[in-house]
């Protein structure tokens, strides 16, 4: 039996299993279904904190740009910093913090930066209260790497854009692709436990992951 052969004789059992003929074209796909729970705004932050925290993440609350500011600073403790060019810090004036630094837009550069930097200081586009997680949309202000070379990272990010998770992401932004190449969801610091069970902290990004509610 030739390889066609097989795969036909696959794809028969396929499209008997389904009660499909043979091109006949597929239905349109049912519309998706969203349910977005109804949840106050502090609701959401203690839900987001709480299941931070349960990934050794740590989640903080700054009622005004300044106190993120500071809250930045304390986190900094004298560290090397590197952060992203999102507007949102400079906003917050994280950009002009002492020991950040800021304003890469050669990729070699930047990566050389972000290698030897302790501290890597992002925005972050959304944040889902169910499992803790930050979203990210790529763009010229924010690159990846700040997020994942740094063996600690710093996001911040406004609490109106504090979610309850992924079925409302997607009723806020229903087709990601329009509006970015590349839509990241980062839920607690990264970890593997690949070899031999064991959970090993920092691998495959930073081991340690500090969230702001802003």
């Amino acid at each position: 039996m030739s390889a066609d052969d097989v795969r036909e004789e696959i794809l028969a059992k396929v499209r008997s299993a389904i009660g499909r003929e043979r091109g006949r074209p597929a239905p349109e796909p049912p519309e998706p279904l969203l349910e977005v729970p109804e949840m106050l705004l502090q609701q959401r932050v203690e839900q987001f904190s709480a299941a931070l925290e349960k990934l050794s993440g740590k989640a903080h609350v700054a009622e005004t740009a300044e106190a993120a500011r500071a809250l930045v600073e304390e986190l900094i403790s004298q560290r090397s910093a590197i952060a992203s060019n999102s507007p949102l810090l400079r906003e917050y004036g994280i950009a002009s913090l002492p020991g950040v630094f800021t304003g890469y837009t050669d990729a070699a550069e930047l990566k050389e930066a972000c290698a030897s930097a302790d501290v890597g200081i992002t925005g972050a586009d959304y944040a889902l209260a169910d499992t803790g997680s930050l979203v990210t949309l790529s763009a010229p202000g924010e690159a990846r790497i700040i997020s994942l070379l740094p063996p600690v990272h710093v996001a911040l990010v406004p609490r109106d854009r504090l979610l309850t998770g992924l079925d409302e992401l997607f009723t806020v932004l229903p087709d990601p692709a329009e509006q970015t190449s590349s839509m990241v969801i980062i839920t607690g610091p990264s970890r593997t436990a690949d070899i031999e069970q064991i959970l090993v902290k920092g691998v495959h990004g930073p081991r340690m992951l500090h969230a702001i509610l802003v």
